[in-house]
This record gives structure tokens, C-alpha cells and sequence, in this order.
């Protein structure tokens, strides 16, 4: 099959965010965009490159005294007749436009141009970012391959609507249950209902007060809420049980244990089953690439509401940000687009970041 990713698309971050968008890659069927990728920087002479599974790696050798890792993820969400791309006016329309092919296409645009860059730079194209963690590109990379996220310094080109989120909330799922007796509706009053108990389970959701934490600058605002219920036998049976799922979005001076001690806490009287826990990530200000980069983009970084890959990076004591072309709030949606001038502002950006030695 032809590579679309010719050298004349690869010269322009724009007509290269719509030839990755035209590359069908929902998760689990990324091995066609992933052989695009290879295949283009395998014949970069300044990258050596390897691959695991469908996530591909290249980084340069140069000596540099400091490294940079730039990585985007290469799968999409389910297609929503928004394949392929189409453009109208300054838009590109289509399922990956936002999240994330405009910060993919920036990364490899940057990895065959840049050929000197003022660090080392790793570059990640990995698979299965938006389903069930286990499938995750840099989590297996991390388990086989972990020299290849060493760094000093990590940038997830993320949509951030060029700006810089810093670190990011980190995202607890739990279930709180509610019980009672089993009874005959006709005799309810020999029974206790699980569903109205749960009640109290909802009340409390209604009452609690979220914390607002600033950290390095930025505001991250915490949020704890019921995102599923379910309970009831039959039609004519008082339930004996009933299930409250909540997820918790934790600013990142708290870490699991201590997220997990305060769903418990809320809940004191119920059985709480924690489903799920992932740990949010610290600002990642301090590192010298960092702050050079906060330096070109000239604002200060905003915290970053939501979990993303830069938890991985922290937790290998790694300082991460999060910074693309997309909008957030377009990300997996129907009408889902990105701003071309977005795409073009973001590249300079990064293109004078990385500079020349």
C-alpha cells in the first residue's frame, strides 16, 4: 500500500494533521498508521528508530546535555460521520482532529525537519491511549522498553488549544453500595428498600463542596460525582441492594491512597469498592527545558483539568506538560475540528522551543 505520508505532506503541519486524520486508527487498529509512521522515520538519517506493538519510537543521538521526550498517541475514539477529513474555511472536520493527530502531526513534521535540535529528543507514537489503561502504549513501553521514556523533560502534544496545561487531576472510580431486605412489595414494611438508602448516598454527592487547589500557579478544581446507579429485582420486590458509581477528579497534591481515603471518608457507613484509581501529576515546572519552553510560549500554564499520559512521565520523576493545537472541549465529539491557524502557531512554537544547537 502507498504511504500517504509523502515528503511534500510531511513538509506542512496542516496538510499532514489531514492526511493522519484520513488514516483510520480507532484503538486496537492502529497497525496502518503505525506502519506510515515507521516507514517515514526509519528513513530519517539523524533518528534511530524501533517499534513495539504499534507504538513507534525515534530519538537523536547528538550528545546533547539534556533530552526531550514529544509524544502524541495515534489512536482515535469510534468514527461518528466524521471520516474522512473535510476542511470549511479555516477548519479541518474529522475524528482525530483535535484529539490528537494536529499534536501527532506536529511531533513527526518537527522529527523529519529538525535535524540539529538543542536537545536530544525521543520522539513516541503510541497506540491505545483512549481505552482501558491496560492497553496503553506508553504503559507497555514502560514495562519493556523503559530506557526509551528516559528524559529530562516529557511533552504530551494533548489538546490544550495552545496554551500549557501543567500536570494533570488524577481520577478514582468507585462504588458505594447501599443495602437492605429482600420483601414482596405488597409487604414492603417486611423488607428495607437498598434504593431509597441510597438516598443518603446521593445526598451526600449533593452536599459535598469541592476543593480548589492551586499549586505553582495553577488552580485545580476537584469534582465528585455519580456518574451511574443501578438497583432493583423485579417489579414487585423491595431491593435489597443498590450500586452508586462515582468518579472522583483529585488535584494532584493528593496521591492515591490518599484519594481512596477520602472517598471512604465521605461515605463512612456504606461498602465502598474502589474500581479503578490513577494518580494525577504535579505542574513539572522545574526542569530547564520546561521553563524554556514557558519561555517561548510567553503565558503562564494553566493546570490541566482531566488525567492524561503526563502521570506516567511523573511517576518516573519526569516533569511533563501538556500542549497541542486541538480544543479540549471538541475532543471525541461528533463535530469534532481543529484550526488550521492553531496547527501552524503550534509547530512555530515548537519549532523555535527546540531550536538549533
Amino acid at each position: 500500500m502507498v504511504n500517504p505520508l509523502t515528503p511534500e505532506v510531511l513538509a506542512d503541519p496542516v496538510t499532514l494533521t489531514r492526511a493522519l486524520v484520513d488514516i483510520e486508527s480507532v484503538s486496537r487498529n492502529e497497525r496502518h498508521i503505525a506502519d506510515c509512521v515507521e516507514q517515514v522515520l526509519v528513513g530519517v538519517p539523524w533518528l534511530s528508530t524501533e517499534r513495539f506493538g504499534n507504538t513507534v519510537m525515534a530519538r537523536t543521538t547528538l550528545g546533547r546535555s539534556q533530552r526531550v521526550v514529544l509524544a502524541g498517541h495515534l489512536d482515535t475514539v469510534p468514527l461518528a460521520d466524521n471520516f474522512p477529513s473535510r476542511v470549511v474555511g479555516d477548519l479541518i472536520y474529522g475524528c482525530g482532529t483535535s484529539d490528537m493527530k494536529s499534536g501527532v502531526a506536529h511531533a513527526l513534521h518537527l522529527a523529519v525537519s529538525v535535524d540539529a535540535p538543542r536537545y536530544d529528543v525521543t520522539y513516541l507514537f503510541y497506540e491505545a491511549e483512549e481505552i482501558d489503561s491496560r492497553f496503553n502504549g506508553l504503559r507497555l513501553v514502560a514495562q519493556a522498553h523503559p530506557r526509551w521514556l528516559a528524559a529530562d523533560f516529557a511533552l504530551l502534544l494533548e489538546p490544550t488549544y495552545g496554551v500549557v496545561e501543567a500536570g494533570c487531576q488524577g481520577t478514582l472510580r468507585a462504588v458505594v453500595t447501599s443495602t437492605g431486605r429482600r420483601a414482596h412489595s405488597a409487604r414492603s414494611w417486611h423488607g428495607s428498600n437498598a434504593i431509597h438508602a441510597a438516598g443518603e448516598v446521593l445526598r451526600r454527592l449533593g452536599d459535598y463542596r469541592a476543593r480548589e487547589v492551586t499549586l505553582d500557579g495553577c488552580t485545580y478544581r476537584e469534582g465528585l460525582n455519580a456518574v451511574r446507579i443501578g438497583g432493583g429485582i423485579a417489579g414487585n420486590v423491595i431491593p435489597d441492594r443498590c450500586d452508586v458509581e462515582v468518579n472522583y477528579r483529585f488535584a494532584p497534591d493528593r496521591d492515591e491512597r490518599q484519594a481512596q481515603a477520602h472517598v471512604r471518608e465521605v461515605f463512612a457507613g456504606f461498602d465502598v469498592e474502589i474500581a479503578d484509581c490513577a494518580g494525577g501529576a504535579l505542574p513539572g515546572l522545574e526542569s530547564a527545558p520546561a521553563q524554556e519552553f514557558l519561555a517561548t510560549i510567553g503565558e503562564p500554564p494553566v493546570a490541566k483539568l482531566g488525567w492524561t499520559d503526563v502521570a506516567r512521565f511523573a511517576a518516573l520523576g519526569i516533569p511533563a506538560l501538556n500542549f497541542g493545537p486541538g480544543d479540549p472541549n471538541l475532543a471525541h465529539a461528533r463535530d469534532e475540528h481543529v484550526e488550521i491557524g492553531k496547527i501552524r502557531d503550534g509547530a512555530e512554537t515548537l519549532r523555535r522551543w527546540l531550536g538549533k544547537a
